[in-house]
């Protein structure tokens, strides 16, 4: 999920999402990163920009949000300076009473800007910088308020444990899909209690028909289709933390991969077509581009996509998201970009972020 769009009333001034709640997985693959090529991405918390790293590729990672910034850079310049383990402790994945001093030790390394922001943010540094966003609090209200008064914790852990597909799906309506978890649940990934408590009520401006049935039958798909055991987001939702789940830039082979190439990723703040354009024509091989077109009018869609094809090369993909909103390439750009939709539809499959409803993979011709 993302800041990054060309909405003025969205408040930008503090974490709405302090990790980034889309699968680096589908990413990677959609987008091929390897040495020698070029990627625009949505900052977010920054998960993903890192993850595309990995393999070798320059990373651009930007956002409207001075807050979303900061938590990029604090990120990057963690992996820079600690190893796996110490940077889960650090994170707040592992347990430590020393963050403050790893901060410390960190913070002459980072921008005047985010210095500041995290200076003001002592707190959010000794309980773990992952925890802290808008969003993780919604998901918090939801773990500790709503979930109690549906299933006992032991059940949760049963449902967390690893299952085969038959198992999973007798679980599910046996044990879990009782008629306080559809009510419960509706209720609180509502319209209304979303716009109030997980996002900014301007990202709901372009939604239509009723958003909580959609994100229940999402939610069914994946605690019954997928793996309810390795799904690091299902993990953090009902548990509060990773745990062994750990999201793709902190598996420990891909955050090697990422520390080798850390000088790699280029931190700008500003809207992602405005960036692109400081690059000129044929700057880039790909764009993650999170789920901004949902929050954007046709008219601006077309806008932003014309100024992102503009600096994309031959064969250049846009990888993003669809929640609430159905979006793709607006129809006047059609005739240059292609859409990878068995590639998509297979890859969404697998999203094991299982609140959105599609993944679109576009092709430049």
């Amino acid at each position: 999920m993302s800041d990054e769009t060309n909405i003025p009333e969205a408040d930008f001034s503090f974490v709405r999402y302090a990790n980034c709640w889309e699968d680096a997985d589908l990413l990677i693959t959609a987008l091929e990163p390897r040495p020698g090529k070029r990627f625009l991405s949505i900052a977010s918390a920054g998960d993903n920009s890192l993850s595309l790293l990995a393999s070798g590729a320059e990373v651009i990672a930007t956002d409207l949000n001075p807050a979303q910034l900061a938590c990029t850079e604090l990120r990057k310049e963690a992996i820079r300076a600690l190893d796996q383990p110490a940077f889960l402790k650090f994170c707040g994945i592992r347990n430590s009473d020393s963050r403050q001093e790893t901060y410390a030790a960190l913070r002459a390394e980072l921008s005047p800007e985010t210095r500041r922001f995290w200076d003001n943010q002592t707190e959010l540094i000794s309980c773990g910088f992952i925890h802290d966003g808008k969003f993780e609090h919604y998901f918090r209200l939801f773990r500790k308020r709503i979930i109690p008064l549906i299933h006992p914790r032991n059940r949760i852990d049963e449902l967390l444990a690893p299952k085969d597909r038959n198992a999973r799906k007798l679980f599910y309506e046996n044990n879990w899909n009782n008629r306080r978890w559809r009510w419960l649940f509706q209720l609180f990934f509502s319209r209304a209690a979303m716009g109030r408590l997980g996002r900014d009520p301007e990202f709901f401006k372009h939604v239509e028909g009723k958003v909580s049935a959609r994100i229940l039958e999402r939610t069914r798909y994946a605690l019954t289709e997928l793996d309810t055991s390795s799904n690091p987001y299902l993990t953090y939702i009902l548990t509060g933390n990773f745990g062994q789940a750990l999201p793709h830039y902190l598996e420990p082979s891909t955050y090697e991969a990422i520390r080798n190439n850390i000088d790699n990723l280029t931190i700008r703040h500003g809207a992602i077509d405005a960036i692109a354009e400081t690059h000129g024509p044929a700057a880039f091989d790909g764009f993650n581009l999170s789920d901004i077109f949902e929050y954007l009018s046709l008219e601006q869609c077309t806008d932003v996509y014309s100024r992102l094809l503009a600096s994309a090369r031959p064969k250049a993909r846009f990888a993003y998201w669809n929640m609430l909103v159905p979006r793709a390439c607006p129809n006047a750009l059609t005739d240059r970009v292609v859409s990878l939709n068995d590639m998509a539809d297979g890859l969404f499959r697998k999203d094991q972020a299982f609140f959105y409803s599609r993944f679109v993979v576009e092709e430049v011709k």
